[in-house]
């Protein structure tokens, strides 16, 4: 790696869990350069503006987790093994797999009505993911795993979405209390879909 993409690569990886836990809107060069010790000079030749930065930094946030979901999920060789490691990844939303918290979370929220750049790559991680749970599913079905009539497409869009949710709930009241329910929830329906 050059020079310029090893500094480049540095400011995006410092950059990143401050992006994830201030938010893109309330995160200022400055806080790069204090955290990367770096002249605005120097964040300049790297990256034209904050939104250039943040934009690398969504992307380095996103990829992070995905990488971590795949390494949690591809342990295990069952369908229900590999969902039931999906939903432990997520359980504990007050250590998260990513520093600052879910970075779909995060970022959509923000995102929503005011950066479309932004919307678009977690709108494209989400659908990915359901893809994801989408497959996993299928192929229980097709293994013998799960009954015919277990919906795939359906209980991805409902875990996916349980999963957010139970994981907004838990960051605001400060405990899981309410994603353990849910984790056990999605567990058990998963259970009754077994063969």
């Amino acid at each position: 790696m050059a020079k310029g993409e090893e500094t480049r690569q540095f400011i995006i990886e410092k950059a990143a869990p401050i992006f994830n836990t201030k938010g893109i809107a309330a995160t200022s060069m400055s806080d790069i350069m204090e955290a990367t010790k770096l002249s605005k000079g120097s964040m300049y030749v790297h990256f034209e503006n904050k939104e250039v930065l943040a934009c690398a930094a969504v992307d380095h946030n996103i990829k992070m987790l995905n990488s971590k979901i795949q390494n949690a999920v591809s342990q295990y060789k069952t369908s229900k093994e590999q969902l039931f490691a999906y939903i432990d990844f997520f359980s504990d939303p007050l250590q998260p797999p990513v520093y600052g918290g879910c970075p779909l979370l995060n970022f959509g929220t923000e995102a929503d009505d005011t950066n479309p750049i932004v919307k678009e790559k977690v709108n494209a991680v989400i659908r990915s993911g359901q893809h994801l749970l989408t497959g996993i599913i299928e192929k229980g079905i097709a293994n013998g795993e799960f009954k015919k009539s277990f919906v795939a497409s359906d209980f991805a869009t409902a875990l996916f979405a349980m999963l957010e949710g139970g994981h907004l709930m838990s960051r605001m009241s400060g405990n899981n209390d309410k994603m353990e329910v849910i984790c056990r929830i999605l567990k058990n329906l998963i259970d009754e879909n077994c063969l």
